[in-house]
This record gives C-alpha cells, sequence and structure tokens, in this order.
C-alpha cells in the first residue's frame, strides 16, 4: 500500500482501553438502568454524546450534558490498565523518524485522549482530530475527511488504521484507504478494505519523495 500520511484511531489501535471504557459506560448503564450488553454492543467507535442521545432518548439536552461531563471526568481521570497495543510506539516513531505525516482520529473528547496517550506513552501528532471537531461522529465520514484535510491530502492519499466497525464504515464513507487492525469479524464491510490485520507488529513503512510505502509480514 503507498500514502501520503496516516489517520489512526486511538482506543483499541493504538491504545488498549477497553476495561476502561467498559467500566465507566457499564456504571453509566447502572444509573439509567439500561441492559449492559446493549450499552456494550452500541458504544464503541462511537461519540459518547452520540451514545447518550440514544440511551436517553426522550430526556432533556441538559440532562444528557450533565451525564456527559461527569463520564468525561470519569474517562479523562481513570487510566488504569491504560496500555500501548503492540507495534504502536514503535510504527509511530518510524513514521517520525522519516517524517510520515501522520494525525489521530478519534471519537472521545480532548481530556479523554490526552490522558489515554499519555498513559501509554504514545507520540503526540501534530494533528489531533477530536469529538470537539467533529458534528457528525463515526461511522459518518467527517471525522476522516477533517484529518485528511487537516494533513493537507485527499483522502484517498490517507490510510485509515481502525478497529471499530464504526470507525472502519467512517474510513470507507470518506474515502480513504483502511487497514482493520483486531477488527470483529461480522464488521460490516471488512471485505471492502485494504488489509486486514490482527497486529500492528508486523507492519513496515518506508518513505520516498513524499510516498510512503507500507509492507506487511
Amino acid at each position: 500500500m503507498n500514502c501520503k500520511g496516516f489517520l489512526f484511531d486511538l482506543d483499541g489501535t493504538l491504545v488498549s482501553s477497553l476495561a476502561v471504557v467498559e467500566r465507566a459506560w457499564l456504571n453509566v448503564g447502572k444509573r439509567l438502568n439500561v441492559n449492559p450488553q446493549d450499552v456494550l454492543d452500541f458504544i464503541h467507535g462511537k461519540q459518547a454524546i452520540t451514545s447518550l442521545r440514544h440511551f436517553m432518548a426522550g430526556q432533556s439536552e441538559d440532562a444528557i450534558q450533565r451525564e456527559f461531563q461527569l463520564l468525561e471526568q470519569v474517562e479523562a481521570t481513570d487510566t488504569d490498565g491504560v496500555v500501548a497495543l503492540p507495534g504502536a510506539i514503535e510504527l509511530l516513531d518510524r513514521l517520525n523518524t522519516l517524517g510520515v505525516p501522520w494525525a489521530i482520529v478519534t471519537s472521545g473528547t480532548i481530556p479523554i485522549a490526552h490522558a489515554r496517550c499519555k498513559a501509554a506513552g504514545i507520540p503526540f501528532p501534530e494533528v489531533f482530530v477530536t469529538a470537539e471537531l467533529v458534528a457528525r461522529g463515526k461511522p459518518e465520514p467527517d471525522a476522516y475527511l477533517i484529518g485528511a484535510e487537516r494533513l493537507g491530502f485527499l483522502p484517498a492519499e490517507c490510510i485509515v488504521v481502525e478497529d471499530a466497525p464504526a470507525g472502519i464504515a467512517s474510513g470507507l464513507s470518506a474515502g480513504c484507504q483502511v487497514i482493520a487492525v483486531n477488527a470483529p469479524e461480522d464488521t460490516p464491510d471488512l471485505n471492502r478494505v485494504d488489509k486486514v490485520l490482527t497486529t500492528l507488529e508486523h507492519v513496515s513503512v518506508d518513505f520516498v519523495d513524499n510516498i510512503a510505502s507500507v509492507k506487511f509480514g
């Protein structure tokens, strides 16, 4: 695969934060009297406010915002168990060494995303697209369109690296190349992505004439 820049999801792609996310959201579900499995089946890869509006349908926006602020505080301060996924730091360090442009495009907010990068030891990108910048979150294409634009490239010139079905759908809809990492086997349109991986450990990159050449294995 060849590209001019990379657009990485954060949670589940670069960092392992599943325990933190599910811990926080199960408490939300308990407060809202929502079935725990229904919560876990819905939330992954989506903006928190989208999930809260789904589960709090019929409640006031003020109530939803209060729940959002509480959830954000919890997720931004609870980093117990947040670690870098195998190969993530090495890949990002390689991109930085070569001068390959890359961004993190996450459904999380700034406080949560920054806290998790810091906890996992992930390098901070020059371009960080968080929920505050995106009106329509994943699976809509907006987040990755913004990411490509901020890197200065066309979507097709970028490789999206994602784990969640909502994020994979977002990258495909944006017209980017897509690498799926640890995606669920029942992910819709998984056959449409350019590469399916179980780890970033075996990804190698070279950079010549402003084009990144990506190899696997």
